[in-house]
């Protein structure tokens, strides 16, 4: 029987104390007068959470657009902690690390997989390099991939790990192909309530290998629309289907293969490339944080362009060997600093304070 969301777990501990729902209202108002600004986010959630409403209302990051307000259903937020408890067998007891931001949904749900799940729950300040007891042994963990990248001479004591926000680099992958947690590369949203599907990085059976494939938590199937994107069907996350801006290849109503965004999509000459794909193609060999974008081209209609974070575009251009006559760009474009919210860059804002739209 899938619990209520005004439910909390007996077995639920914050930072190795248990609470029950009245004491979770202390701690909550206690952190928003007292704590540290990581503790302040917790708070004001833990407020809402408990709280009469039967919903939440989650800010966006904004990645793709402007920020926005989405009303989330609570009872759709326990769903979903209840399909990633059985993903990963987590039970009353557990242990699990913290370390998002609890002002975005990634934070928001792990205290909600906690208190509806009954885990014990340890609280750590985010950062891109993690502070937290590297000895103590943690059943389940939701982080960063530069979370994972800085602390991965820590991170061994951690059964299972799931990496969200960005698109997780191939270098990371080769790193932890060894590494004795699990390891899994998360697809998700703010309006899905985190992840809908998982691809494992690492840890693989003999026969197999590292696929780019992504398969579905229970109760959700996935389809297309007639521009390729996904669309997401799951009674219990949502009554209506969710369709998304994200190209993917169809293996099945399971699986998929995610390409890139609709929004970013260039058509080059009649020939239509993913900015994402090619810059999967260059991670490693540009030394600088960069992304590929497009500007018009009275030839082309549209002509891939390269935005470097540095002073100098001075880049080999042998490095744009990997790449297909379409793919390379006709152009580089340099930005001092790089605008970043939640390890996401800002395409649109930097394409604008550049002018090209």
């Amino acid at each position: 029987m899938i619990p209520n969301y005004n439910k909390v777990h007996l077995k639920f501990k914050l930072n190795g104390v248990n609470y029950n729902q009245e004491d979770i209202k202390e701690i909550a108002y206690s952190f928003i007068k007292e704590g540290l600004p990581y503790e302040e986010a917790i708070g004001d959630f833990l407020i809402d959470w408990l709280d009469s409403k039967t919903y939440i209302k989650v800010k966006s990051t904004g990645t793709t657009g402007k920020p926005k307000l989405i009303k989330l259903d609570k009872q759709a937020m326990v769903n979903s902690s209840i399909f990633t408890g059985d993903f990963f067998n987590l039970t009353p007891g557990n242990k699990a690390l913290h370390c998002l931001p609890a002002k975005y949904i990634a934070g928001k749900m792990m205290l909600v997989r906690a208190m509806i799940l009954g885990l014990e729950l340890d609280l750590v300040e985010p950062s891109s390099k993690l502070v937290f007891n590297s000895k103590k042994e943690y059943d389940f963990c939701a982080m960063l991939p530069i979370q994972l990248q800085n602390s991965i001479d820590k991170v061994g004591n951690i059964k299972n790990i799931i990496l969200g926000s960005v698109k997780v680099s191939n270098d990371l992958i080769e790193a932890i192909k060894d590494f004795p947690s699990n390891i899994y590369e998360s697809f998700g949203m703010t309006e899905t309530a985190t992840h809908i599907a998982l691809r494992a990085l690492n840890n693989f059976k003999s026969d197999e290998s590292v696929k780019s494939t992504f398969k579905t938590l229970p109760d959700i199937s996935v389809s297309q629309d007639e521009r390729g994107c996904l669309v997401i069907n799951s009674p219990h996350l949502v009554k209506l289907p969710i369709v998304t801006n994200d190209i993917v290849k169809l293996y099945s109503d399971t699986e998929f293969e995610w390409l890139g965004r609709f929004d970013n999509v260039i058509n080059s000459g009649g020939v239509k490339i993913f900015p994402e794909v090619v810059e999967e193609k260059l991670f490693g060999k540009i030394d600088s944080k960069f992304f590929i974008a497009s500007e018009k081209d009275e030839k082309l209609g549209e002509k891939v362009i390269l935005i470097l974070e540095n002073d100098s575009n001075n880049v080999d251009p042998s490095v744009f060997n990997v790449l297909g006559k379409y793919e390379k760009p006709k152009k580089i474009y340099n930005v001092k600093k790089f605008e970043i919210i939640s390890d996401k860059i800002q395409r649109k804002k930097i394409l604008k304070k550049l002018g090209i739209s």
